[in-house]
């Protein structure tokens, strides 16, 4: 505790635990209209990059556990936005890729992500949110070191 009574750890906890579920509270929201649960707009975006990923390279890219993958992409299929499609070369493996409905949505998904950023980051300078982007990257970089 500070000398002025602050407990910065607590606080920051307390406050950053908040702002988290806030967050997501509002990603939630804006997403049910589209048919879209928190979390897949990340493998959304990273099909729409690179279509045809594999189950496991979309688990280690988004740094989840494989079986929390599966329930994400049983979903996203079951919702019409992704199938899952046997490799050509190795029957073995299967491939996600995005459907036609999962191709359309993209712009309705960048425009959501846009504005929860616009409605979080409301009365921000530029620089501050540079500053903020920078130390939560290095919080990131912190609390990696500690996962494995």
């Amino acid at each position: 505790m500070s000398e002025n009574g602050f407990d910065a750890a607590g606080g920051l906890d307390r406050t950053f635990s908040k702002v988290v579920h806030l967050y997501r509270q509002r990603s939630r929201a804006l997403l049910h209209d589209l048919g879209l649960h928190r979390g897949q707009p990340r493998i959304l975006y990273l099909l729409w990059n690179t279509d045809g990923m594999k189950q496991k390279e979309i688990a280690e890219a988004l740094q989840l556990q494989p079986a929390t993958v599966t329930r994400m992409l049983q979903r996203m299929e079951k919702a019409g936005f992704l199938e899952k499609r046997n490799d050509l070369h190795d029957m073995r493996v299967s491939r996600i890729y995005l459907t036609e409905q999962g191709r359309e949505v993209r712009l309705q998904v960048r425009g959501i992500t846009k504005r929860l950023q616009e409605e979080a980051f409301a009365g921000f300078s530029e620089t501050e949110m540079v500053l903020m982007y920078r130390f939560l990257e290095q919080m990131s970089e912190n609390l990696l070191q500690y996962t494995d």
